[in-house]
């Protein structure tokens, strides 16, 4: 892997792995500082496409690329042998068969994960995934966090975005190819903290939804944050108990923003699960993955050797798994909320 300083000598080459309205918006931060960009998408068909809309012909397709400066491709060994840093922006549960396919080795390179879930089944976090799996050690993993939506990147509305690695050197030059006139960065060595936040995020975003959903108001949601804000404490200090502050943005700011925004996917799938949909035609008509989902069942999982007290965790978990009605389970959650 080429250290920073080597970095700044010669052109940083940059890859991403994804096709979503994340990978879009992180495309165009990239590329607001000038250079190129290699993408990877899994479909030729989008890639044509794209190709002559220059934007992408499903998500964000208000932001125009100039394609020149993007090296578009469906070969992810070939995207990674190019690549110096790697930006990682699929939905958690496609990880393991997109990866499974490929030969190219992640060792020396920079693997930066904007990714906000588990490994589905193996109940992993994506760094650890990368560090077990693909032989990548934690220092050159970076984690990005931060309440940033995509469809809020597109309008270039200013944005804070937190990259967080054991080796500082490597989260501070990551941090700036992603810092333009919209985004502004912090860098920190909080990397379980992190992850793991952005994982909780999106269950407390989902209970916000069921909680919309079954007509509870403003009030009540106030106290339901408040007490995920807690619970999201309580559990990053059993598995990682180091001095870290649970009301900066990267923690409280995402946490906000995913359980009010109406970008919000986890709050839309929670609103519609607190309306009488089902699990699975929530998931059919939303055409997006909600991470919650897949990170409340890997949470739990987890949660059996912490044994931390996580009531609304709970609550979401026996609703989407274990069929127990919205309505009653969170009446039951309304008498541990304080």
């Amino acid at each position: 892997m080429m250290q920073p300083n080597q970095q700044k000598k010669t052109k940083t080459r940059v890859g991403i792995v994804g096709g979503g309205s994340w990978a879009t918006a992180i495309a165009k931060m990239l590329l607001e500082r000038g250079g190129r960009v290699n993408w990877f998408m899994r479909k030729a068909d989008s890639i044509e496409a794209f190709k002559v809309l220059h934007h992408n012909p499903r998500y964000l397709t208000e932001v125009a690329f100039d394609m020149t400066r993007l090296n578009l491709m469906d070969d992810l060994d070939r995207l990674i042998r190019t690549s110096d840093v790697i930006v990682f922006a699929i939905p958690s549960a496609f990880l393991k068969n997109a990866l499974s396919r490929s030969r190219a080795s992640l060792r020396e390179k920079t693997v930066v994960s904007a990714i906000k879930g588990l490994v589905p089944d193996d109940h992993l976090t994506i760094g650890e995934f990368f560090n077990r799996e693909y032989g990548v050690p934690l220092e050159q993993i970076v984690i990005l966090s931060g309440p940033c939506h995509a469809e809020e990147i597109a309008l270039e509305r200013l944005s804070y975005l937190t990259f967080s690695s054991r080796d500082l050197k490597i989260a501070r030059f990551v941090a700036q190819l992603f810092e333009c006139h919209y985004i502004r960065v912090t860098i920190s060595d909080d990397i379980y903290g992190a992850e793991f936040g952005t994982v909780l995020k999106n269950v407390f975003a989902i209970a916000a939804g069921i909680c919309h959903g079954l007509r509870y108001g403003d009030n009540f949601q106030a106290v339901l944050i408040a007490n995920a804000l807690q619970e999201m404490d309580r559990f990053v200090r059993a598995v990682d108990p180091i001095a870290r502050d649970i009301k900066n943005s990267a923690y409280l700011g995402d946490l906000l923003v995913t359980a009010y925004s109406q970008f919000s996917r986890n709050r839309t799938f929670g609103t519609m699960i607190g309306k009488g949909y089902s699990v699975r035609s929530a998931q059919l008509e939303m055409l997006m993955i909600a991470e919650g989902y897949y990170g409340v069942k890997g949470i739990r999982e987890i949660n059996k050797q912490y044994q931390v007290h996580m009531p609304i965790t709970d609550a979401v978990y026996n609703i989407l798994y274990e069929r127990i009605s919205p309505t009653i389970e969170i009446q039951l959650l309304t008498n541990e909320l304080r």
